[in-house]
């Protein structure tokens, strides 16, 4: 399975053929953890032509229509110069695509500037999923506890990835590294050990500082700071990298029905901070070291883009997001009243 951004396939027009929405074809055949595409677009306008979704670019002397394939895309991100039709978002939402809006290259190019996500409500979401969630939120012990899970198995899944990653090896990524083992060591006790979100959030600061100097080593970014309106490429890339992981984790709540504001970890004031929680689970992992592996190979924004969502497909990510809100959403879900009172019945 491979993620495309900004999949070229020529469209022949054909004139006069009018398709009833009512006979489209199931546009959810493919689970969205299966999906194999994201797509960022700028300049164009996104249309619904001949029962297809399609982005029209112009040319010095022609218009160019590109097909996009709805039924196997999870998240459009439409950045500076874009524009989109009803039709085409009534599609869109047919197909249960995540649209968001943002600045130049997929981020924020403003301070003040936020991506903003429209999901289709032309449907039925599962309750289950939010049941369960809301079930241990507003116990503050619980949700620490499920923070704590998360920040586990985002240095689990640092250390798999990066065990078995021949590209990352190949970049001098070693997971016995002297410098990775200490900044690896002791990590995973100190969370065990935290008493708060707050304790929580400094141990995530910290490693992630102490990565960046890891990646910083290895590829010669001896300059770097990080700063989130830098327009330096490393700097660039993270940003960008990071809300490609955003978009992954908001499409993973939508498809759940789990709401963004219940967070358990960040985000006191911020209404969106789940999304937050989720995308860390491979922020550190994926986009940390590639952000600075193609800073140095002064990569453009697309290759960028191409690299950094073969390896969400290649490590899983969009799978694990679902595997672990699901898992934790539901072990704490007291079970429906009909299985109660079957399992009364029985004793």
């Amino acid at each position: 399975m491979s993620w495309h951004i900004l999949l070229r396939l020529p469209i022949k027009q054909d004139k006069g053929i009018a398709i009833d929405m009512d006979q489209l074809t199931d546009l959810k055949s493919i689970l969205h953890s299966k999906r194999a595409n994201i797509y960022y677009l700028e300049k164009c306008r996104v249309m619904q032509k001949d029962g297809r979704v399609l982005y029209l670019t112009e040319a010095k002397d022609e218009q160019l229509y590109w097909n996009i394939p709805i039924a196997n895309t999870t998240v459009i991100l439409l950045g500076t110069g874009t524009s989109i039709t009803q039709a085409a978002v009534r599609m869109l939402a047919s197909a249960g695509v995540l649209i968001g809006f943002s600045g130049g290259g997929g981020t924020p190019l403003l301070m003040g500037t936020e991506i903003e996500w429209l999901t289709p409500q032309s449907e039925y979401r599962p309750t289950e999923y939010v049941q369960g969630w809301l079930s241990f939120w507003f116990d503050a012990e619980k949700r620490l506890q499920v923070a704590k899970h998360f920040q586990m198995l985002r240095i689990n899944y640092l250390q798999s990835t990066w065990r078995k990653d021949k590209d990352l090896k190949h970049e001098g990524f070693f997971i016995d590294d002297q410098d990775i083992t200490q900044a690896l060591s002791g990590v995973s006790n100190k969370i065990a050990r935290a008493d708060n979100v707050g304790e929580l959030l400094l141990i995530e600061a910290q490693l992630t500082k102490n990565l960046y100097k890891i990646a910083v080593s290895r590829t010669q970014q001896k300059d770097f700071v990080r700063n989130y309106d830098s327009t330096d490429s490393a700097n660039a890339f993270l940003n960008h990298g990071n809300y490609l992981a955003y978009g992954l984790a908001a499409s993973t709540l939508w498809v759940l029905g789990i709401p963004h504001g219940f967070a358990v970890m960040h985000g006191k004031t911020r209404r969106g901070a789940l999304v937050f929680d989720i995308a860390d689970l491979v922020k550190d992992a994926l986009v940390l070291p590639w952000a600075f592996i193609c800073a140095k190979e002064k990569m453009s924004e697309q290759e960028f883009r191409q690299q950094i969502l073969q390896k969400f497909t290649e490590h899983k990510a969009l799978d694990l997001m679902f595997e672990q809100v699901k898992q934790q959403a539901l072990q704490n879900s007291p079970a429906p009243p009909g299985e109660e009172r079957s399992k009364e019945n029985q004793s």
